[in-house]
């Protein structure tokens, strides 16, 4: 029981931030949970952040289910669908391994570079179908373990212009529909995992705090700096991977 609620509060943690709370998980399952495979029980338990994401932004999918934000609907429609194809043949790839540490060094630098045009007002602005492609492509890649979704979606995101509120809540928002198609997959691949429900309970409980935690200080700084914390914590979350 310990062990499943250790791992609850390490995806309620980190989910939201780019340091990658799969490959976290994976890494400390090997240790904890000897019955299920370590990226499923990683898998499974973005169930319990999807729940904290509906309850907390539980007025925007009213919004989006009863079709008053159809922009956002056709983003999420777009992105979802782009990811699917991406994520599942990656997953039957490398379903046993952490690789990740490289690329999210990667997409750390990515972001500072991406800072650093910003700080020059040399931005990139891409149209909304355009960014959903490349945000759903991105988030596609995060099936690796140890390559964070959060980071990598709000990479992509950070080609638009929102502020950095709305980017946490686009990003987070985008983390329902493939985290749904991945707990089905996996409940269907493997019942027993439900087994693991404490863990489950603790990531939803510590997930909705800590979500919450994030977006009351992402209103109160700019882009710049909500970008050049988010690349470095994308660098250091890679490099303690790869050591």
């Amino acid at each position: 029981m310990l062990n499943q609620i250790i791992l609850g509060v390490i995806q309620g943690v980190f989910e939201w931030i780019p340091v990658s709370s799969e490959g976290i998980l994976a890494l400390a399952g090997q240790l904890m949970i000897k019955d299920f495979n370590i990226i499923d029980i990683a898998l499974f338990l973005h169930l319990g952040t999807l729940f904290a994401v509906l309850i907390y932004f539980k007025e925007d999918w009213k919004k989006i289910l009863t079709l008053k934000d159809i922009v956002l609907l056709r983003f999420l429609t777009i992105s979802t669908i782009v990811s699917l194809i991406v994520a599942f043949p990656i997953y039957g790839l490398i379903r046993n391994v952490v690789i990740g540490g490289g690329l999210l060094m990667i997409m750390g630098f990515a972001l500072l570079l991406t800072a650093y045009f910003y700080k020059k007002g040399k931005r990139l602005r891409v149209g909304p179908d355009k960014l959903a492609l490349i945000t759903g492509f991105f988030q596609g890649l995060s099936v690796i373990p140890g390559l964070s979704r959060s980071g990598a979606t709000i990479f992509g995101l950070s080609l638009s212009k929102d502020d950095p509120s709305e980017i946490l809540k686009t990003s987070y928002l985008m983390s329902v529909p493939v985290v749904l198609a991945s707990s089905c997959y996996i409940l269907l691949k493997n019942p027993l995992i439900i087994n693991n429900w404490p863990s489950l309970v603790f990531s939803f409980l510590i997930g909705l705090t800590s979500l919450h935690f994030l977006l009351t200080i992402s209103k109160r700084v700019n882009l710049f700096k909500f970008i050049i914390f988010f690349g470095l914590a994308c660098l250091l979350g890679g490099l303690i991977e790869l050591i």
